[in-house]
C-alpha cells in the first residue's frame, strides 16, 4: 500500500523569531519512503538539522518577520495491515527493564505520576492480568472516560485534568493512558504522526495528524491508541517523546500567529 502524506502550515511573525521544527518523518520511516520528502520553506531559509535525544529528526531556523510557509509532501509504503497485536506480551519487573526505558516510567510535563492517578490506577487495574491485558484495560477505561470534542481542545491540559474533566482530543486520551501505564510500572511513551481514515468508515472529522502511544512489553515497544481503541492501518510516525512537550511540530521562541494548517494523508 502507498500512502501520500503532507502538510502546508503558514505562520505570520511580527518580528524575527528562532524556531525548532519537528516536521520531517521519523528516521525509522526512511526505508518506507518511495518519493523523497519535498520539504519546502517559503521564503527560503537555512535550516540546521539534528537528531534529538529521543531519536527524532529536528531542524533549527531563524524566521524573518512576515508570512512563512512550511510544506512537505511524500509517498510512503505501508504493509496495509492493522497495528500488530501481541496479546501474550508480558510486563517486565522494573529491575529487569533496559536502562533506556526508565525515563518513560517517570512523570513529565503533561503526565503527572502523582498520588491521585497512582492511587486510582492501582485500585482500578491491579486486578487485571499483567502485560498486554492490563494495558488494554487502561485503554478501555480511557476510551470510555474521555469524550472526544475538538471544540474543547486545550494545549495546556494535563493527564490529571483530562481525568477530572472527562473531555479532550487525541493528545488528552494519550496523556492519560500513558500516565496510568506509568503508574502501573509499564514504560509508556508518546508518539505523533499521520493517521488517515484507511480501512474505517468515513468520519465527520477526517484524521490527519494524530497522537498515540507505545508501551514496552515482552522486550519490544508496542503501539496502543486509547482514542480509537482498535488497531488502525497506515500510521506514519513523525516523532516520539515523554509527552506532547517533546514532540511539538514547531516551537517558536517569540510571538507568532498561525494563519493556516492543512494536512493530508491519502491512500494512493
Amino acid at each position: 500500500m502507498l500512502i501520500k502524506v503532507g502538510y502546508e502550515i503558514a505562520f505570520n511573525f511580527p518580528a524575527a523569531v528562532p524556531m525548532v521544527l519537528m516536521l520531517r518523518l521519523h528516521p525509522s520511516r526512511q526505508r518506507s519512503v518511495r518519493t523523497g520528502e519535498s520539504f519546502t520553506v517559503s521564503p527560503e531559509l537555512p535550516i540546521h538539522e539534528f537528531i534529538d535525544g529521543y531519536g527524532n529528526r529536528c531542524g533549527r531556523t531563524f524566521a524573518p518577520p512576515g508570512r512563512v510557509v512550511f510544506g512537505n509532501d511524500v509517498v510512503v509504503e505501508d504493509d496495509g495491515r492493522p497495528d500488530p497485536q501481541s496479546l501474550d506480551a508480558r510486563q517486565h519487573d522494573v529491575q529487569d527493564l533496559p536502562d533506556e526505558t526508565l525515563p518513560f516510567l517517570l512523570g513529565s510535563r503533561y503526565c503527572e505520576v502523582d498520588s491521585e492517578l497512582n492511587d486510582f490506577s492501582w485500585n482500578r487495574f491491579s486486578a487485571s492480568p499483567a502485560g498486554w491485558p492490563r494495558v488494554q484495560a487502561i485503554c478501555d477505561f480511557v476510551h470510555h472516560h474521555i469524550s472526544f470534542d475538538y471544540m474543547k481542545a486545550r494545549r495546556d491540559r494535563t493527564a490529571r485534568e483530562a481525568f477530572r474533566e472527562g473531555v479532550g482530543v487525541c493528545r488528552d486520551f494519550t496523556h492519560l493512558a500513558i500516565t496510568l501505564c506509568r503508574c502501573m510500572n509499564i514504560p509508556a511513551r508518546y508518539a505523533t504522526g499521520y493517521l488517515g481514515d484507511i480501512g474505517v468508515p468515513p468520519a465527520p472529522f477526517p484524521m490527519d495528524f494524530s497522537a498515540w502511544f507505545e508501551v514496552y512489553l515482552g522486550g519490544h515497544w508496542h503501539v496502543f491508541d486509547a482514542r480509537h481503541n482498535e488497531p488502525r492501518i497506515g500510521r506514519v510516525l513523525m516523532a516520539r517523546g515523554r509527552d506532547a512537550a517533546d514532540v511539538a511540530l514547531a516551537t517558536t521562541f517569540g510571538q507568532n500567529h498561525l494563519e493556516s494548517f492543512k494536512v493530508w494523508t491519502d491512500e494512493v
